[in-house]
């Protein structure tokens, strides 16, 4: 029993474990998040609950502008399929050459971001209107430049660690 015990607490713990973004180093096409998203980006995206259902689809339009002091304001106005229209401004900031951080009204605290090659790990806190309230939901979002126009972008939601559902987004450059 307790070698039992030992063999799933590994199997958790390195299950869990994060992934080096260092690999990414030497993929292309080399993502610029800043040049990507200056200007204007199309995305469609798919909503899906923990067990891979479909719950909501959504197009947003994204207007990208550099500020003078170097940050990327990305002003999301999503159209979703059960009628919702929503907007979000992101204020995204480089650290340096591979660290991002990134804000917006229903962020908690900030999300962080790695960058290395062609990917872009973010994680973050977001405040999420549930019904009549609002649950704090995990994400671990990923961006994979697959052109100089197409970007992927997948991400897991979770809450107490358990995964409650997950994001799917193409974004094109126009």
């Amino acid at each position: 029993m307790r070698l039992l015990v030992i063999f799933l607490t590994l199997a958790i713990l390195t299950g869990c474990s994060a992934v080096d973004m260092q690999q990414y180093r030497s993929n292309e096409p080399r993502l610029d998040l800043f040049t990507f998203f200056q200007g204007k980006t199309k995305g469609w995206g798919i909503v899906q609950d923990r067990k891979g259902t479909l719950t909501r689809q959504f197009t947003v339009d994204i207007t990208g502008t550099v500020n003078g002091d170097g940050s990327l304001i990305l002003e999301e106005d999503f159209d979703w399929s059960d009628g919702e229209k929503s907007k979000r401004t992101w204020i995204l900031t480089k650290l340096d050459a591979h660290s991002y951080m990134g804000e917006a009204e229903d962020v908690v605290d900030s999300a962080s971001g790695t960058l290395y090659g062609n990917v872009l790990n973010w994680k973050y806190k977001l405040n999420l209107a549930i019904d009549e309230t609002s649950w704090k939901i995990t994400f671990d979002d990923w961006m994979f430049l697959v052109s100089e126009n197409l970007l992927l972008n997948k991400a897991t939601m979770s809450k107490f660690g358990l995964k409650v559902g997950e994001v799917t987004i193409v974004f094109q450059r126009n």
